[in-house]
């Protein structure tokens, strides 16, 4: 319960995505993405495309890979 421990869980949150955080700061997000597959996992849409399976399924939209976006 993270409003139990408010301080703790802003902790444990900023260590878990700072690093993510900072590697877009540092790469620009097209290069961060190519280079780290688990932050490209967690983009949902880029350019008005859906890049996650799940969200064109619920949205009865089209899937594009992000990789044939990201060129």
């Amino acid at each position: 319960m993270p409003g139990a421990v408010a301080r703790t869980s802003t902790f444990a949150l900023t260590n878990a995505t700072f690093p993510y955080a900072l590697e877009l700061a540092r790469k620009g997000f097209k290069n961060a993405c190519q280079a780290n597959p688990a932050l490209a996992k967690g983009l949902n849409v880029f350019n008005g495309h859906v890049t996650y399976p799940a969200v064109a399924d619920a949205l009865s939209m089209e899937c594009v890979s992000l990789n044939t976006i990201l060129v």
